[in-house]
């Protein structure tokens, strides 16, 4: 089934792929922030940085920079960091990482969540500026 979704991906207009990754970010978004209040932190996590990597996939692509692994969304954020002279890219979503991390792992307590929910919302809101 990827392999299908990636072949008709590659074939779309990149504005196109843009428009669809921009709009999955909101569909993850929404779902990591009902989740969240349901108290579900395992998916909402996931969900969280589903948010994250589809804008980091749009900014590739506008960039044209390559982002089909978890290492080439990794360098989106170091360059992001460099071109905007802001650190804050890379140690946010070093924090995300946390976030996916947990969804396999169920290691964090529902405040330190919080403090990596609350990394993924800023990094968000710098992703969408």
């Amino acid at each position: 089934m990827d392999i299908i979704i990636s072949t008709v991906i590659e074939k779309l207009d990149p504005m196109v792929r843009v428009e669809i990754y921009l709009r999955l970010h909101e569909k993850y978004l929404k779902e990591a922030e009902e989740l969240y209040v349901q108290g579900n932190l395992l998916q909402a996590g996931e969900k969280y940085w589903g948010a994250v990597t589809s804008l980091l996939n749009a900014i590739g692509e506008v960039e044209g920079l390559p982002h089909y692994s978890h290492r080439e969304l990794k360098e989106i954020s170091i360059h992001l960091s460099e071109k905007e002279g802001d650190p804050e890219y890379t140690r946010l979503f070093s924090s995300v990482e946390t976030l996916q991390a947990n969804f396999y792992h169920n290691f964090l307590k529902k405040k330190t969540f919080d403090f990596h929910r609350e990394d993924a919302i800023r990094l968000i809101e710098k992703l969408k500026t």
